[in-house]
């Protein structure tokens, strides 16, 4: 068979990037097999960088490769939320605080701008710029911060969750009680320009619950498994 004639300027990113916009999208459901020989027709590429990009999406938890040599696309696991929620919520927190602690004054403006471009990708209903710039704007108060490691966990963490936000956008933008666009980023950036903290720190654990409750909202709505989410070691408020 001839080797597929490759496209000019693309390789391994742009597939990784493709695919990985398409999981986090939900385009690409949970458990959706993706094969190599398949992939490497669809773009028009022999298949080295196909599974170049896999091996790249399989280290940041994306996909899943079997012994067998199949690659599935990551399932969500919905009966560990909770244990991911206590993870987000300390990494959130740890985040805040030390941006409060050592932000500069352009780290507070490119808070803000991020802040601006979800509220943006909100306005024009994108989930994807959504998932993406709600990420963004985290980032930059954790860049902040300025602890890398712990910045690097914590951007793991949120890759992760946006498959989740895309699963309940829609129930969130019909709700007559809850809004995507809070003061809760306006409040965030506030505390860390002023260098409070303890309130920091509150803020971003409350942020961490709102999406724990949306979620499980989500869920209690759409489903009748009688699944139990609630933390247990996760309080009310810090």
């Amino acid at each position: 068979m001839a080797t597929p004639k490759q496209a000019k300027g693309r390789g391994s990113k742009f597939v990784y990037d493709e695919l990985k916009r398409e999981i986090l999208s939900l385009v690409l459901q949970p458990g959706t097999p993706l094969d190599e020989t398949s992939l490497a027709e669809r773009f028009a590429m022999s298949r080295s960088p196909i599974r170049e990009a896999l091996v790249r999406l399989s280290a940041e938890g994306f996909v899943v490769m079997l012994s067998n040599r199949s690659t599935l696309v990551a399932p969500i696991n919905l009966t560990e939320l909770p244990r991911y929620v206590e993870a987000l919520d300390f990494l959130q927190r740890i985040n805040t605080r030390l941006a409060a602690q050592n932000r500069s004054e352009p780290e507070i403006s490119l808070m803000t701008q991020e802040a601006r471009a979800f509220e943006r990708a909100c306005a024009a209903n994108d989930y994807l710029a959504m998932s993406a710039t709600n990420r963004d704007f985290h980032m930059a108060i954790a860049n902040a911060g300025k602890n890398p490691y712990i910045a690097r966990a914590y951007g793991q963490l949120l890759d992760e969750g946006r498959r989740i936000l895309h699963m309940h956008f829609d129930y969130i933008r019909a709700s007559s009680t809850d809004s995507l666009l809070g003061s809760e980023h306006e409040d965030m950036i506030e505390a860390v320009r002023v260098q409070d903290i303890e309130l920091a720190d509150r803020l971003a654990h409350n942020h961490t619950r709102q999406f724990h409750n949306r979620f499980v909202e989500f869920l209690s709505a759409n489903y009748s498994d009688g699944f139990d989410f609630e933390l247990s070691t996760l309080p009310e408020s810090a």
